[in-house]
């Protein structure tokens, strides 16, 4: 057995035995903190696992932010102890239990019964139990074929599966008191070091996402080191629960979803087509301004183009297919063939460059439905889409330019966001060099502006790498809406070129480039975002004007008219209603203002104005209050002017 080099996180190089554990080697040092686990050469690692080649290790403790991939793995584990202590050993066939954002699953077939929600506060119960039983985690390495056979004589035909799938000799399985599970880990050292969870509901999945494989159940949880933690995140999600967009969207009258007519693809009702209209008309302003030209592609393309541009081998299964006169078309899923059409059409010389095409081109993506979700997962969608030709030299340049209008659009909301570098996913176009040219470029553009970014690897688009964005909502969710994606792959396929200095052709380097992504989704988003309270330049009514009585309607119609006549979104509710009754329901409608008319308007030439936040403004010249709101809405204000005086 030979020695190990192992370099700590303070630089100290020291040497162990070959094996040696994490465990063995923090009896060495002095580290303050609980210490959970362990990474090593940028892998997460267990105290227990043994370390058999030089390396970098760091420890984790509780306040690591890589320490809830341990603590939240540890607890899905102790999740489905509990369900077998529950329902039966011989009655529980185990699927998986991963790490999710903010959380963890595991997915169980239950031979005899069910689990349904009012399951969960027993399981919590049992949870809890076994956290105060504080069990030893024990990591186990065994042969496959003996693993099988124990799998086998258990029933767990899930895991067997699993197990027949994998190429290694040796797996291994986590053991805690009598529970075993096939696992690659990480974990922590026992089960009592983390006892802040909740389990939030239970649903149906089939097993490996496969439609033609069994329905299991999965249970979702939640856990936090802190109790503090886990109380702030509760609270956050019953927020979320009332913005939830899905409900908001029809009650506001903003969208439907049918899915038995047409599932995952979204009717945008009159007011929900005034917000996405007033959306893309503030993204076509910035990107005229910006150099960029709109163009308009077909939505139905031959079959021949995508087998050209790679979507065919990469991403046929996610695609919609038709077939006239003998010929196969396909319902583009993206933009990018049509937009090198449309640059191939005449040659270009590098003055010409950077050419920037941009659209907002309808797609349709097939999405299990098992995973549609409103407007934030779809299958017909429109993206912000836009494509850049430029040279090499041009790259830094143009990805500097595309964040400067991710940083405009986004501070119009109030988002801010966080940037990820996705590096070559196992399925991609080209070769390991031209993925590691493209990465480098984006590389050095990041670094030369000076944002702050994150490397994910193997998440890369399957034609380049790109840079995500990730914005952050008025409650601390994360979305992911941007990307940024650096292509020399598909002007190679398409043969895409510009003539150079010399006269010469050379190839053309391709950016890919979206702001809101999808603009459903980003409606959604927004919808939570806002709680459904869109800015007055956002909304679709943005006054209601309300007459007290038949007496006061016509005042109250001269001034409906006078705001629409002015490009201003105005409604009249002159119901047979309860003034309180009409106030209250505008408010619900989320409607930024309400003119209110009576005798002393009347006879003042005034209106009463409210904000849909209750607050009282008292009467208002006309004129002036249709001069302020127009000024409100021609500088696309966050908030009312009124709401700070």
């Amino acid at each position: 057995m030979s020695d190990v080099r192992i370099k700590l996180k303070n630089g100290e190089v020291k040497l162990y035995r070959e094996g040696v554990k994490p465990l063995d080697i923090l009896k060495d040092i002095k580290i303050d903190g609980k210490i959970i686990g362990a990474v090593f050469n940028g892998e997460l690692w267990d105290l227990s696992k043994p370390i058999e080649e030089d390396g970098e290790l760091e420890f984790v403790d509780l306040d690591d932010s890589r320490a809830p991939n341990f603590y939240r793995h540890t607890m899905a584990h102790i999740m489905a102890q509990a369900v077998m202590r529950i329902f039966g050993e011989d009655n529980v066939r185990l699927g998986i239990g991963p790490v999710i954002e903010n959380g963890f699953y595991y997915d169980f077939e239950i031979l005899d019964g069910s689990i349904k929600e009012e399951d969960l506060p027993k399981i919590e119960e049992e949870m809890h139990r076994i956290v105060e039983e504080d069990l030893p985690i024990e990591r186990i390495v065994m042969k496959r074929d003996e693993a099988i056979k124990i799998m086998k004589e258990k029933g767990q035909i899930y895991k067997v599966e699993l197990l027949e799938e994998m190429d290694d000799q040796n797996v291994t399985f986590y053991k805690q008191g009598e529970f075993l599970d096939l696992c690659k880990g990480p974990h922590l050292p026992s089960t009592g070091v983390v006892k802040h969870f909740k389990l939030l509901s239970v649903s149906g999945a089939y097993w490996r996402g496969d439609e033609k494989n069994p329905m299991l159940q999965r249970i979702y949880g939640t856990a936090f080191a802190k109790e503090e933690d886990l109380k702030n995140y509760l609270r956050m999600l019953e927020e979320a629960s009332k913005r939830d967009h899905r409900k908001l969207g029809p009650k506001l009258d903003l969208f439907i979803l049918e899915p038995s007519v047409t599932p995952g693809m979204p009717f945008f009702l009159p007011k929900g087509t005034i917000v996405m209209n007033e959306l893309m008309r503030f993204s076509r302003e910035l990107h005229l301004e910006r150099g960029y030209v709109e163009v308009m592609t077909p939505l139905i393309m031959n079959e021949a183009l995508w087998r050209r541009s790679g979507h065919w081998d990469h991403f046929k299964d996610n695609m919609y297919f038709t077939q006239k006169e003998d010929v196969n078309f396909a319902v583009k899923p993206m933009n990018c063939p049509g937009h090198i059409i449309i640059f191939k059409r005449k040659p270009v010389s590098y003055r010409d460059l950077p050419i920037r095409i941009f659209e907002f081109g309808k797609v349709h993506r097939y999405e299990r439905s098992g995973v549609l979700h409103g407007l934030l997962r779809v299958r017909a969608f429109t993206q912000d889409d836009a494509h850049i030709f430029c040279t090499e030299e041009q790259i830094e340049d143009e990805v500097k330019g595309i964040i400067d209008l991710i940083d405009t659009i986004y501070e119009q909301f109030g988002f801010t966001y966080r940037a990820e570098l996705c590096t070559m996913p196992e399925d991609h176009m080209g070769d390991e060099k031209t993925w590691n040219k493209a990465t480098e470029a984006l590389k050095n553009a990041l670094d030369k502006i000076g944002l702050d970014y994150r490397i994910s690897e193997g998440e890369g688009a399957f034609y380049g790498p790109k840079i995500d964005f990730h914005v952050k909502d008025s409650i601390g969710r994360e979305w992911q809406c941007a990307t940024v994606q650096l292509d020399f792959l598909m002007p190679e396929r398409f043969d895409v070129n510009y003539i150079g200095p010399d006269g010469k052709e050379r190839r053309v380097v391709m950016i890919h480039r979206a702001i809101y992504g999808s603009l459903e989704r980003f409606f959604g988003i927004l919808i939570e975002h806002y709680a459904g309270a869109f800015p007055t330049w956002l909304s679709p009514v943005q006054v209601v004007v309300i007459p007290i009585s038949d007496k006061h309607k016509e005042f109250a119609e001269k001034v409906h008219e006078d705001m629409r006549k002015k490009g201003i979104r105005s409604q009249l509710d002159d119901r047979r209603e309860t003034i309180s009754y009409r106030i209250r329901e505008a408010q619900m409608n989320k409607v930024p203002y309400m003119l209110i008319v009576g005798d002393r308007e009347i006879k003042e030439n005034k209106v009463s104005v409210r904000l849909r936040s209750g607050k009282d403004l008292g009467m208002i010249d006309v004129p002036s209050f249709i001069e302020t709101i127009l000024s409100e809405i021609k500088e696309r204000r966050s908030e009312s002017p009124y709401e700070t005086r």
